[in-house]
């Protein structure tokens, strides 16, 4: 019976001291650190194309620019545009792009019934904000929204119909506000979006040109952006 005892309580011993004795065999293994997480927030390139409907409203048309002979208007003009630009998005919600317009807008008469038809071409350096409607900023995915401010120059031709016809050009200083919402695909991104346009004015090259003064152009845009990863 001892010797049984004797036995049993050298196995116990022998299962109790084999995990340290294995542990003297094979050494700890150094685990390696786990690479930083990458939230897809890295700058990138993009190329846009942009298609639109818009309303030209404007204060009042002066024909020869002679203060005395101002018309105002009695309805707005309907348009469109289309327009195409490269930029480049820093991943935390800023991003810049250059953009290049053609507006077309007619039915825009004064208180005679002339008609002014305004077609411009419009170049614009812009600058943006994007957010996530989550709460998230810059590249995150899903849907989103942006505000925008642009400053840059249009060159103008207008023709009025009218008793006599009136036709010329004119460069003019023009600033643009916009804000929409976009939907992000990954390497395409969607935007519908709002953009007001303001020049102080536009003319004819006559040698007494007349003057379309305060114009702004309300548009409704649709925009595609794809970006370079």
């Amino acid at each position: 019976m001892r010797k049984l005892k004797a036995v049993v309580t050298l196995a116990v011993a022998a299962l109790l001291a084999a995990p340290a004795q294995a542990a003297d065999y094979y050494p700890p293994i150094d685990v390696p650190p786990l690479p930083p997480v990458d939230y897809g927030l890295g700058g990138s390139f993009y190329l846009r194309g942009s298609a639109g409907a818009n309303i030209l409203t404007a204060r009042n048309v002066d024909y020869g620019g002679c203060g005395a002979c101002v018309l105002n208007f009695t309805d707005v003009g309907y348009g469109y545009s289309v327009g195409v630009g490269v930029g480049y998005e820093t991943g935390d919600g800023l991003r810049a792009d250059f953009t290049i317009d053609y507006l077309r807008n007619d039915g825009l008469h004064d208180t005679n019934g002339d008609q002014v038809t305004l077609t411009s071409g419009l170049a614009l350096l812009n600058v943006y904000y994007d957010f996530g409607l989550d709460g998230a900023i810059g590249v995150d995915g899903g849907w989103g929204a942006y505000v925008g401010a642009g400053l840059g120059v249009g060159f103008n031709h207008i023709h009025i119909t009218g008793v006599p016809t009136q036709d010329g050009r004119s460069t003019e200083a023009a600033a643009a506000l916009m804000t929409g919402v976009t939907y992000d695909m990954g390497s395409v991104v969607t935007d519908l979006g709002y953009r007001m346009i303001y020049m102080d004015k536009v003319s004819d090259s006559a040698a007494a040109p007349t003057y379309v003064n305060d114009p702004f152009i309300h548009e409704l845009r649709g925009t595609v952006r794809y970006r370079f990863n």
